[in-house]
């Protein structure tokens, strides 16, 4: 008592932030005392057994804190001569901060606590103890599959065969469909079945890039598809090729790849090995929309001028055009047409001249143009076939059809 009224009288007389802070400490001294608690170190040790092991627990934190102020006194003790004195007499006296002997003791403490036997997993524990408590888990939210990568088993191994999962992150809940597949039970069944059926190892980070969808068919129907097409006369070699490059072929049902191909026969008039013959070759047409397709078999006819027998035939030959851009598609055909003057019946004989590149037939019209050689009906003797001048490399396009050099093209093309 006595040294709490000569501390508030010197709180008076200085009223400094460290003569406050020494004062409310040994009013709480003062408090603690009257509770009949021990103080040792700085820390209130009951006479319980098994209250003194969880104030150890709580040991290092307290004496923390008490460190702080001893650390606060002893720097504010250097700016000032005066409070420097008053703060060591009431450390020397004062059991609220730790002396060397204190550290001693806190330190034996501290090891005891880790020497303390581990608590059960049945033992209740209080609400602030549980929320320090960390469980490693996956991101429960994220913008990309990576922070996935190494939690999940299944991205790794999908990772492995080399699937892109940027391209199926940007799909909507594709990410979190992946995420829930089991590798072993979900994917590894997918992946033997497409392997059954002859599709290589390397193919299958193509397909799942592009149609993930495949690992949550049921392997009845994907066996049931394709028991469908060989049904259709399909061998499995062309079977495995479709399915490789058409990665959705597997997710339609078998009436829906029935009804694709009677459109087909039907719209073009196509017998049923021509119909074959051109699915095999784009096997797409079994996959996407059919209003496309509709489109350029009107802009074939109204606009294009073409007969029903000669789109026939340019489908049976080049089977892109039923998929190819409407605005590329009349764009080539007018040039041809109006500007390198190839009839009709022409353009039906070499149909591959409506798949190039629109500058490379530009290009090379206007060169042998240049050099006089821009004949292209088979009636004359040295006459250019529309199919090789729009795909043999330039070189051979130089050496044997303009009978020019590579340098004299370039330079040609600088020109225009």
């Amino acid at each position: 008592m006595a040294m709490a009224s000569t501390c508030a009288q010197l709180g008076l007389r200085h009223r400094s932030p460290v003569c406050k802070m020494i004062y409310a400490q040994v009013q709480s001294c003062i408090s603690t005392t009257r509770a009949s608690t021990s103080i040792c170190s700085g820390l209130f040790i009951n006479r319980d057994n098994k209250t003194v092991q969880t104030r150890l627990r709580r040991k290092p934190k307290m004496c923390y804190y008490n460190d702080l102020t001893a650390k606060y006194l002893t720097t504010a003790g250097k700016d000032k001569k005066q409070t420097d004195e008053l703060s060591s007499d009431v450390v020397n006296h004062s059991p609220l901060l730790p002396n060397k002997e204190a550290m001693l003791a806190t330190e034996n403490h501290i090891s005891l606590d880790l020497d303390a036997p581990e608590l059960s997993a049945l033992e209740e524990i209080s609400n602030d103890e549980a929320v320090t408590i960390s469980v490693p888990s996956i991101p429960p939210m994220s913008t990309t599959l990576r922070d996935y990568v190494d939690k999940s088993e299944t991205l790794t191994k999908l990772v492995q065969l080399g699937v892109d999962l940027f391209k199926l992150e940007q799909r909507p809940n594709v990410g979190s469909m992946l995420l829930r597949l089991d590798f072993d039970k979900d994917v590894a069944p997918r992946l033997l079945f497409l392997k059954d059926i002859g599709v290589e190892d390397s193919r299958f980070g193509y397909i799942i890039s592009r149609n993930p969808y495949i690992l949550t068919e049921s392997l009845d129907n994907l066996q049931a598809r394709v028991n469908y097409l060989k049904s259709k006369k399909f061998t499995a070699e062309t079977v495995t090729s479709m399915v490789s490059r058409a990665p959705y072929l597997l997710n339609f049902s078998v009436k829906r790849l029935d009804n694709r191909l009677g459109f087909y026969q039907q719209q073009l008039k196509l017998s049923a090995s021509n119909t074959r013959n051109v699915v095999a070759r784009l096997p797409r047409l079994l996959c996407g929309s059919l209003e496309p397709v509709k489109e350029n078999l009107k802009v074939c006819e109204i606009e294009l001028g073409f007969k029903e027998n000669e789109i026939q035939h340019i489908i049976i030959a080049v089977p892109k055009v039923l998929t190819a851009n409407k605005r590329k598609l009349t764009q080539i055909f007018d040039f041809l047409h109006n500007t390198m003057k190839v009839p009709h019946s022409l353009i039906t004989k070499f149909p591959q001249a409506l798949n190039c590149k629109f500058l490379r037939l530009k290009e090379r019209h206007l060169f042998l143009e240049y050099l006089g050689k821009a004949r292209y009906d088979p009636a004359h003797v040295n006459y250019i076939a529309l199919d090789r001048m729009v795909s043999v490399p330039d070189d051979i396009f130089c050496t044997e059809m303009a009978l020019a050099t590579l340098e004299d093209f370039d330079l040609f093309q600088k020109t225009l």
